[in-house]
């Protein structure tokens, strides 16, 4: 069994396939992005060239957080992130059972970031950042969209452990 899942005609699968290209897109425009306020805050504290804006530490902290959170997602579906592999290789079947007792607990931190994440983004809903000004709903709730697709990627990993343990893989 590789990382991502194999590909596969089924629509919600093609429909998973295409959030991931899109997360990994968007993973590559905020690292992008993120370059430019750190950019400035650099050239200002070094140089006399440009003033010194106090909102580009606040806007690469916002881009950090969605870039961490992104990766994050990402992490999840390519099974690159909250799994070791300690056991070496493993019959198919016995790869899919453990495989599943990962899913398992990964699904409870999962349920943990969309429980706590709505929860930190109703705190933010009526807030503004002190210095960008921005409504700071919009940086809380990466936390909840990254519990909600890492439920999703899950599931679906979760689905292809049930196929190999099943004897239904393809």
């Amino acid at each position: 069994m590789t990382g991502v899942p194999q590909r596969d005609g089924r629509p919600w699968r093609r429909l998973i396939e295409v959030y991931h290209a899109l997360l990994s897109h968007l993973l590559v425009v905020s690292v992008a992005i993120l370059v430019i306020p750190v950019s400035l805050q650099i050239f200002s504290r070094f140089t006399s060239l440009i003033p010194h804006y106090i909102w580009t530490e606040e806007m690469a902290r916002f881009l950090f957080i969605w870039t961490i959170m992104i990766g994050a997602m990402i992490g999840v579906r390519e099974r690159t992130h909250f799994e070791v592999d300690l056991l070496g290789r493993l019959r198919p079947k016995a790869e899919a059972v453990v495989r599943l007792i990962v899913a398992v607990a990964m699904m409870a931190f999962a349920l943990v970031f969309v429980w706590s994440g709505v929860e930190f983004t109703r705190f933010a809903w009526n807030r503004i950042s002190e210095l960008a000004e921005l409504p700071l709903w919009l940086i809380h709730i990466a936390w909840p969209i990254t519990g909600v697709t890492a439920v999703l990627f899950i599931v679906e990993q979760a689905h292809d452990s049930l196929r190999v343990l099943f004897g239904k893989a393809s």
